[in-house]
């Protein structure tokens, strides 16, 4: 008969030990060609907040909720979708996207949505569909949970606060 070890018990988590191992939600914002000049570009149409001001508020707020938040802008195509494949094998939980003037053109962009099967919802600042004719339908938006439109730079906290929401009731 084997005698039992000698083991002290350990003491049970905290709540907030317990919160600071649970794996963070991650969350990836992307934004298309020309966003980078915003507040610059057009701000009768896109206003005047410029894309670090929209960057650092939702950092703030998916910081406060415990997740983690990267954003990626650029003006390529290419750049985007190797972006959207990476973040499958990173482990990313959504994605929040403005593909600028590549959601009315790009087929390959939403392939890549469509590929990686991260939930994600589409974000355009302006209103699209008062918009010029070419601007109301976007690829991208049929494999979308969602699009928020024509809400201005609030619509990226709406996008934030659903996909936060989501991933931390799960």
């Amino acid at each position: 008969m084997k005698k039992a070890a000698n083991k002290k018990a350990k003491p049970a988590e905290t709540a907030t030990e317990a919160e600071s191992a649970a794996p963070q939600a991650r969350i990836l914002v992307l934004q298309g060609p020309n966003l980078n000049m915003l507040g610059v570009r057009e701000p009768g149409i896109y206003g005047c907040t410029t894309l670090a001001d929209i960057h650092l508020a939702m950092e703030d707020r998916a910081r406060a909720s415990g997740a983690l938040l990267e954003s990626f802008q650029s003006n390529h195509e290419g750049e985007l979708i190797d972006r959207i494949q990476a973040a499958y094998s990173e482990g990313v939980d959504f994605i929040i996207i403005n593909p600028g003037g590549l959601g009315h053109t790009s087929v390959a962009l939403r392939d890549a949505l469509s590929g990686v099967a991260i939930p994600f919802i589409e974000v355009h600042i302006s209103n699209v569909h008062a918009r010029e004719p070419f601007r109301h339908h976007t690829y991208t938006s049929g494999v979308a949970l969602g699009v928020i439109c024509g809400l201005g730079p609030e619509g990226y906290q709406y996008a934030l606060d659903y996909a936060l929401t989501r991933l931390l009731s799960r």
